[in-house]
């Protein structure tokens, strides 16, 4: 059974959330939240972002190990469009919360207390493990469509690809379209349990013949080792179905 609130995560429930999710491919946006996570606590953060009425869905300090969540996932968050900066000073005059936000049947925010300029995956990850496992509960794709994020001096000018976002998956808040969002910076995805996509290798178009088969006792030898023909009605997977 999954759950809509990730399990051992503390409950600061958001006074509003960015309403009714729009349907489509399941997405996690991951964003550093531009604060030192030695001196600000996950709690801290989350209190701070929904006074400034752009909460996200978690809230997490990889060197605690604290994670604060704020809105179910079944509700869109209001983080994606903002300002990048934890402090924003916006508070009651926030804006409305971007359109990005209600995109995908998930669209689930992790606000990271960290610096884009020091890509979190460079040091302690503690308590990422439980949150890996929750969106996988949720079927959220292993993929990152958009690659790797860029560097923080970089991400201002990076790509944001309308078609990379439409797959679904998991992206860093400097590949969304429609924002100039410079974080999470360059982290390394490999380590968010997402390995690298390997290219599939070609399938060869000639079919590879058996040598000729001497007397009857030998060709029933053989079948027995090498199965049924591919001519056969034996029932065979097919590769349409089967992942890179």
């Amino acid at each position: 059974m999954v759950e809509a609130w990730i399990p051992g995560a503390r409950c600061i429930r958001a006074q509003a959330d960015g309403g009714t999710l729009g349907g489509g491919a399941p997405r996690v946006v991951w964003q550093a939240l531009s604060a030192d996570p030695r001196l600000i606590s996950a709690s801290s953060a989350a209190q701070r972002l929904d006074q400034e009425r752009r909460p996200p869905h978690l809230v997490w300090n990889p060197l605690s190990a604290d994670i604060v969540q704020l809105i179910p996932v079944v509700r869109a968050g209001c983080l994606l469009g903002g300002p990048e900066t934890l402090d924003s000073g916006t508070g009651l005059n926030a804006p409305p919360p971007a359109a990005t936000n209600r995109q995908g049947r998930l669209c689930v925010q992790i606000g990271v207390v960290g610096w884009a300029r020091e890509p979190f995956t460079d040091g302690p990850m503690h308590g990422v493990e439980p949150i890996l496992s929750w969106l996988h509960s949720w079927h959220v794709p292993w993929r990152w469509p958009a690659g790797r994020p860029a560097p923080f001096a970089q991400a201002h000018a990076a790509e944001r690809s309308h078609a990379a976002w439409s797959r679904g998956g998991h992206f860093g808040a400097s590949q969304l379209p429609d924002w100039d969002a410079a974080g999470p910076g360059h982290i390394d995805i490999d380590l968010l349990g997402m390995a690298r996509t390997t290219p599939c290798q070609a399938i060869s178009r000639h079919r590879k013949t058996r040598p000729a088969l001497g007397n009857r006792n030998h060709r029933v030898a053989l079948e027995t080792v090498l199965g049924p023909e591919i001519g056969t009605d034996a029932a065979l997977p097919s590769l349409a179905n089967v992942p890179c």
